[in-house]
């Protein structure tokens, strides 16, 4: 689904990403992991085409769409959770989902009713204005929000940051029934051992650079490694 291959990325003479390598098979969960300023969401940032890489390649079902615009690459199937939200503030929770929808790949799979079944609390709140929801609500909308492009990867930057625990568990169950339906995850969280209950596999950014990549099982196994690179 998804091959990202000696990306390099910079912020005018600071260069941050040095040759991170990444992949993401269909139906696979996959974490990028680090401590804070490590690169992670630079380097969704270059995937997505909102920073344009100075090098690498990423690519797309074989197609290489580094440095491509944003629109092209989502329009390729990547759909995008961003850190912060970023939910329409003035729009409905209704608006707010068909906003997005699209169905660039056949009968769509997310409609305003499946994803009212994935979130029933959203279909609750379809007439809440974005402004007016909960932090998580406003999560469980931006999940929902990219879901309507019915992307074949989904990405999530910081995907429970900032939520108490109990809406954080409601997190982990979606992106657990998102799974078992098939679906394709690249996720950035601080919360390894939830993430290493779901996940196939998971990247260790340090300093721009991946510094361990391996499966939930090598990385449980390993305190020294989470000790050296993930615990603040």
């Amino acid at each position: 689904m998804l091959e990202v291959e000696g990306l390099e990325a910079a912020y005018g003479d600071s260069q941050i990403l040095f040759g991170v390598d990444l992949a993401v098979g269909q139906g696979e969960v996959v974490t990028l992991l680090g401590r804070n300023g490590m690169g992670k969401t630079t380097t969704i940032k270059s995937i997505m085409g909102l920073l344009k890489p100075r090098a690498g390649r990423v690519r797309i079902e074989g197609r290489d769409l580094a440095g491509a615009p944003p629109y092209r690459i989502a329009r390729s199937g990547l759909g995008l959770v961003p850190e912060g939200r970023q939910v329409f503030p003035t729009l409905s929770v209704e608006e707010n989902l068909v906003a997005t929808a699209a169905s660039r790949f056949g009968t769509p799979r997310w409609t305003l009713e499946t994803v009212y079944a994935l979130f029933p609390r959203l279909k609750e709140r379809q007439r809440n204005m974005g402004n007016q929801l909960s932090g998580g609500e406003q999560q469980m909308l931006a999940i929902g929000r990219a879901l309507m492009t019915n992307p074949k990867l989904v990405i999530l930057d910081e995907a429970t940051e900032g939520l108490a625990p109990l809406i954080r568990q409601e997190i982990w169950d979606c992106l657990r029934q998102l799974k078992r339906e098939g679906e394709a995850i690249l996720v950035i969280d601080k919360n390894v051992d939830a993430l290493a209950a779901f996940a196939d596999r998971h990247v260790i950014l340090e300093k721009g650079k991946v510094v361990w990549r391996g499966d939930s099982a090598a990385l449980m196994a390993d305190p020294v490694l989470k000790d050296r690179y993930l615990h603040v």
